[in-house]
């Protein structure tokens, strides 16, 4: 009898870390944004900035802003048809207004947003953080059958946004300091 049970018990263990070893993959992603999101709220801090924009490496005519709110940071990258007007305003400090700028007039299909919930970079298993790519939002919250994607593509989309958001925050820490 006791060896039944002990039997039992040792499968139920073994189904409970076969579940865990499988449902974590996609949760268990290393944020490569997480370290800079936090550099990036201590020097918006530090400065008495609650936002911030920048010119993006990626594209001569993209840029990034950011706004900050306690706990929580929106990050946005987009191309835009006269790099001037950009410029411009970041000379003068208007980062608010880019910000705004890059959520309305930019080329469309070419923004990306980021929401980053904590202010602490994106968590694969953070209902609060999300990135909406040229219209595609993916929420962040672990749940990717929800979604009607496959935990592949769920980490490649979760990955591709991390690495943008990390290539945006590096520009904006570029400017801030």
């Amino acid at each position: 009898m006791l060896t039944r049970v002990s039997c039992a018990a040792g499968t139920a263990v073994v189904a409970a870390v076969t579940v865990l070893l499988a449902g974590g993959t996609a949760a268990a992603q290393v944020s490569v944004s997480a370290p800079l999101a936090q550099q990036l709220v201590a020097a918006l801090d530090g400065a008495q900035l609650d936002s911030i924009a920048a010119k993006d490496s990626q594209d001569e005519d993209r840029f990034v802003a950011a706004l900050f709110f306690p706990g929580r940071l929106l990050v946005v990258s987009a191309r835009y048809k006269e790099p001037v007007f950009p410029l411009e305003k970041i000379a003068a400090r208007n980062y608010r207004e880019v910000y705004i700028d890059l959520n309305t007039a930019s080329i469309p299909d070419t923004k990306i947003l980021i929401t980053d919930g904590g202010a602490d970079g994106l968590r694969a298993d953070d209902p609060a953080d999300s990135a909406d790519t040229a219209g595609r939002l993916v929420r962040f919250s672990g749940d990717w059958s929800g979604q009607q994607l496959s935990e592949a593509e769920y980490t490649t989309l979760f990955n591709e946004a991390d690495a943008s958001y990390a290539r945006m925050l590096r520009a904006l820490l570029a400017e801030v300091n």
